[in-house]
């Protein structure tokens, strides 16, 4: 790496615009340093970094006697505070220090002239560009070998609302947005602790995508902490958009259909895994936020589960199990049991399926994909088209290509109960990604259960079982609790126990901290007045 020189008028010969670029060109991602340059020099090599952009500016002044550059992106800062700033900086009635010789003297003159404002020192080439980028004010001072600078990036962003994939009836609404600092925020007010900590790191070569991970020391498992610490410094990309691109670069296994990172819009619910011992990753541009280690049974909670008796809210996650198997199973067990075993339909339910699909052209295998595909279809052109017309799309669409195709009799009626219980359950699922997974796997049965009937059907879920042992999550089984079972956990699964019996957090995170509850029983009502106190 070159070594950066100061801000001075070297006796040299100046380097055109040209050499500049030339020099751009061939040493692409280097550090160079601006200032290699002398000083008239520096608009043309930040001008050529730029191409010109034509949201690009560029300020000349003076200031306690110096030549002074001002860069900035027109559309990335902040337009009120950067009129302020520029002609706080720029005003003779603000200078106390009639020359700048020293980065001692800039520091001071900084501190008077931005007072509460943040702003840095900076001197090498990435630094400034990299200013200018994230919104900031560059201000370049002749015979320094330091430039300013002040943050100025613009606060614009969309308002805090209700998460649109994961509602809730009984909880916050509120939701993260595309601000990474607004999404720290809301989970700082909900843990209001100290030992919450955040990482930034910076991914993307081009981007420049800020990624935060968040943990709670005292609590998460440090061996788990530094295995995500080094598969996100692993990363080399040149691009990050979205928290989807960091978790394929980071999950254990990528040939699997099965999400092994959790994500979520909700503040509640990264609070909530945080302090049982998991870790948040952040994604700037993003309202969608990862939490890792993920097993298979978080896949099936819900934030409001806890948010309402533990009756109801066991009874809910017990539905959500049930609907996950039949929208996997439905279809194909009926394809299976129509192709090669009758046997096991009672007669009358026999006799009435026989008769609904008399005169059906396809075999049992072709009207169930035709079906599926076609609910596929109008699921995908509800989701992309505007979102009244999507609705109707969906309705519109369901309801008249299913009757229709029943009448004409290229289906049969049993085939559309079919096909809408198994959508109706697959909705059932909180997390999108998770439903996704069981969408493909049920494609998979059908087939299967076409050639080898429910057999087929048994294949697939023994080979799926197995799928899901060998699946790890940041070294974590994914079936855990289950498999490996752990008795301890068996509180939170399937049923939800009420708050004081969950006394410790997941045995398979191995948390620092393990007690989580530590009320031994809930409170007694008071003895009732002139009763026996004991």
């Amino acid at each position: 790496m070159t070594p950066i020189k100061p801000f001075r008028r070297l006796k040299k010969k100046p380097i055109k615009i040209e050499e500049i670029v030339a020099n751009n060109d061939n040493e692409m991602g280097m550090d160079k340093g601006i200032l290699d340059y002398p000083f008239e020099n520096v608009r043309a090599e930040v001008e050529s970094a730029f191409g010109m952009s034509a949201d690009l500016r560029v300020l000349e002044g003076r200031t306690a006697d110096k030549d002074v550059l001002i860069f900035y992106l027109e559309t990335m800062v902040n337009s009120k505070s950067l009129h302020e700033t520029i002609s706080k900086f720029l005003s003779p009635n603000h200078i106390f220090i009639d020359n700048l010789e020293t980065v001692d003297e800039l520091t001071s003159y900084c501190k008077e002239i931005f007072g509460g404002a943040s702003y840095q020192m900076i001197s090498t080439t990435n630094e400034i560009y990299s200013a200018i980028i994230n919104g900031s004010l560059v201000i370049s001072i002749n015979h320094l070998d330091k430039a300013i600078s002040v943050n100025m990036l613009t606060d614009e962003k969309r308002s805090v609302t209700e998460p649109s994939s994961q509602t809730v009836v009984r909880g916050p609404k509120d939701g993260f947005i595309e601000s990474i600092s607004t999404n720290v925020s809301l989970i700082r007010r909900r843990i209001r602790n100290q030992n919450l900590h955040f990482e930034q790191y910076t991914i993307g070569e081009a981007t420049q995508t800020p990624v935060y991970i968040g943990f709670v020391k005292g609590i998460v498992n440090e061996a788990i902490l530094q295995e995500v610490r080094n598969r996100i410094k692993k990363i080399k990309v040149s691009a990050i958009f979205e928290s989807g691109n960091i978790e394929e670069l980071i999950i254990d296994k990528t040939f699997t259909l099965f999400p092994l990172a959790l994500n979520t819009e909700r503040p509640d619910t990264v609070a909530a895994n945080l302090m049982e011992g998991k870790i948040v990753i952040l994604i700037d541009g993003t309202p969608f936020a990862l939490l890792v280690p993920a097993v298979f049974v978080n896949f099936f909670e819900m934030a409001e589960d806890y948010y309402q008796s533990f009756f109801l809210g066991s009874f809910v996650r017990l539905i959500r199990y049930l609907s996950f198997m039949i929208a996997l199973l439905t279809p194909s067990l009926y394809v299976g049991v129509l192709t090669y075993h009758h046997e096991l339909l009672p007669t009358t339910l026999l006799l009435s399926v026989i008769a609904q699909r008399e005169g059906v052209p396809f075999p049992a295998v072709v009207e169930v994909l035709i079906m599926e595909i076609t609910f596929e279809i109008l699921r995908e052109a509800g989701v992309r088209m505007p979102r009244v017309i999507g609705q109707m799309v969906s309705i519109v669409g369901a309801l008249v290509i299913g009757q229709a195709a029943a009448e004409a009799g290229i289906i049969s009626n049993i085939m559309i109960i079919i096909v809408s219980i198994t959508a109706i359950a697959n909705f059932v699922s909180p997390v999108y990604s998770f439903a996704a997974a069981s969408r493909l796997l049920r494609f998979m049965l059908i087939i299967f259960a076409a050639v080898l009937g429910l057999y087929g059907v048994l294949l697939i879920l023994v080979a799926m079982v197995a799928h899901l042992s060998s699946l790890r999550s940041f070294g974590v089984p994914y079936l855990a609790p289950i498999a490996p079972f752990i008795i301890e956990d068996q509180k939170d699964v399937f049923l939800r126990f009420p708050f004081w019996k969950m006394k410790q957090r997941p045995k398979y995170l191995r948390a620092e901290s393990e007690q989580k509850v530590f009320s031994s029983s809930p409170p007694s009502p008071p003895p009732m007045k002139g009763g026996n106190s004991s």
